[in-house]
């Protein structure tokens, strides 16, 4: 559909773009169950041993942001549905898009901070500072986490702000969102909006990126050491190695690819009516899917956790 079809108040969704909505939903399922599995298994040892690892802590934090996010994106997607002809920043869409904003921004940091931890902890550079760092940053979890929060909150107050300014300029001058071109407010909307989020976005990102950077250095040196002590790959700390760099890489891929979806929806303005808006939806949450995924199966002990639950299931049945 085009925009000026958009414009004439057809509210018809047409099949492509309802299927999009529909794998959407199921990703978002998907997503909710990966992160609530995570918030409740490491929620109920924290609660049980009244104590956590501060990995755990920082992968339980990464859980609940992810989980409520999803729901977020629910809420958005079925009020898109149900008023598709609606301007994109009235003011039900700025309290989602609120909460969207901070939830994704919380994410990232949530990531980075996850990817710092990881690879102070398991890189093994010769380094005095990196020495420091490693006995300082189980003490600093509790910083990184109202670091999120901090951070987050600023970012979705700016973006707030901006989302109002274009609401209330369509209010005054009553023009149609998806027609208008060339417009200050356009301008407005690209280099305000756009500029904020590749700014907000790329540096929890790139400071991620930097991390496994690192990580996959000390990883690649390791396994070279390894390999000319031992027989060759088969052998179990060369295959441990393995895993651990195709998890590291899945990671990287999965983080940048939903980085690269974010910005590119930013950027497009497609009315609510066209399948392109929500193709880049469906890219961005198909990476949260995936690495929710991971997360749990890459965690020994969330896997025995779940493995435990299907068998005791299978048994019951």
């Amino acid at each position: 559909m085009s925009g000026d079809h958009m414009a004439s108040g057809d509210s018809v969704i047409d099949k492509e773009v309802l299927i999009l909505i529909i794998i959407l939903f199921l990703l978002c399922l998907v997503a909710v169950m990966g992160n609530g599995f995570i918030v409740a298994a490491l929620g109920m040892k924290w609660l049980l041993r009244r104590t956590l690892s501060p990995y755990n802590k920082l992968l339980v934090s990464l859980g609940a942001y992810r989980f409520c996010l999803q729901w977020v994106v629910i809420g958005k997607s079925i009020y898109n549905v149900l008023h598709p002809t609606a301007h994109p920043y009235d003011p039900i869409m700025q309290f989602l898009s609120f909460l969207w904003d901070f939830l994704n921004s919380a994410t990232f940091w949530s990531c980075t901070w996850l990817g710092f931890f990881y690879c102070i902890k398991i890189a093994n550079f010769t380094n005095s500072v990196f020495f420091w760092l490693k006995c300082k940053v189980s003490g600093w979890v509790p910083w990184l986490l109202l670091s999120c929060v901090g951070f987050s909150g600023l970012n979705s107050i700016l973006f707030f702000i901006g989302n109002r300014i274009l609401y209330q300029n369509h209010l005054r001058n009553n023009c149609q969102y998806w027609n208008v071109t060339g417009s200050s407010m356009r301008s407005f909307e690209i280099f305000y909006i756009l500029s904020l989020k590749l700014i907000t976005f790329s540096i929890p990102v790139v400071l991620f990126l930097i991390f496994m950077a690192l990580l996959l250095i000390s990883l690649g040196r390791h396994m070279k050491k390894t390999l000319l002590s031992l027989s060759g790959f088969q052998d179990p700390p060369i295959q441990a190695h393995i895993r651990a760099l195709v998890v590291i890489i899945s990671f990287v891929a999965l983080l940048t690819s939903c980085f690269l979806a974010l910005v590119l929806s930013s950027g497009t303005r497609f009315p609510l009516q066209e399948a392109k808006h929500w193709v880049w939806q469906v890219a961005s949450h198909l990476c949260i899917a995936v690495h929710s995924t991971l997360l749990v199966y890459s965690n020994p002990k969330l896997r025995a956790m779940l493995d435990r639950g299907c068998s005791s299931r299978c048994g019951a049945c």
